[in-house]
């Protein structure tokens, strides 16, 4: 009975502590505009549409001002340390995929445990793996990720797509599954879009009109 009121009494100082720290929180003001849409009739206003263009120098500067906020009260988290280094042992440890195979190579996705991103392997018939494509290489600062991928019937020809620190708009970059070289122009603005191939030939995709900002 005394240990449980001994940790109910450190869970409630705890809890006390974050109460008291987030009333003095201050949050970076969120600019509201004038953009309304009518809708047969209907008016809906929508004052923090322009956070929608997530390439605007003035977007950029809110999600910075809020990480900043975040990360101060994260950063008083007692046990915050604690959770990281028991994360990092759960995590540790090396993952593979389930393979497919694309023309004449099996495919996998391969993580040493800690990498940000898994990378994508291929072997060969005799065994021989490489690495096909690391997204942890895409950028110096790795924050551009691999998203959707699809090959061409025989194999041959590979498009990926990738997005840049994380925003919807995608660029699709089609490359020579054997050599690895890039073919062609690389496609900009695509979003919510899969990658469909129509047997050697080419795929299917969706692409938008180009955003302003």
């Amino acid at each position: 009975m005394r240990k449980t009121i001994i940790i109910t009494t450190i869970i409630s100082s705890i809890m006390t502590s974050f109460a008291q720290t987030s009333k003095s929180i201050q949050y970076p003001e969120t600019r509201k505009d004038a953009t309304v849409d009518d809708y047969f009739g209907a008016k809906v206003s929508d004052p923090y549409r322009w956070l929608e263009d997530d390439r605007s120098a003035e977007t950029a500067a809110w999600v910075i001002a809020q990480n900043k906020v975040t990360n101060a009260y994260l950063e008083q988290i007692p046990f915050r340390n604690q959770l990281k280094e028991r994360l990092e042992k759960l995590w540790n440890y090396e993952k593979v995929s389930e393979p497919f195979i694309e023309g004449d190579f099996t495919y996998y996705f391969k993580n040493d445990g800690l990498q940000n991103q898994s990378v994508l392997y291929r072997k060969d018939n005799l065994g021989k793996e490489i690495v096909f494509l690391d997204p942890n290489t895409f950028s110096k600062d790795g924050t551009t990720s691999l998203g959707e991928f699809a090959f061409s019937k025989d194999g041959s020809k590979v498009a990926y797509s990738i997005s840049e620190g994380g925003s919807d708009w995608r660029k699709v970059i089609i490359m020579d599954a054997l050599t690895k070289q890039v073919l062609g122009d690389t496609l900009v603005d695509v979003k919510f879009s899969g990658l469909s191939w129509k047997g050697n030939e080419g795929f299917y995709y969706s692409s938008y009109e180009k955003p302003k900002g």
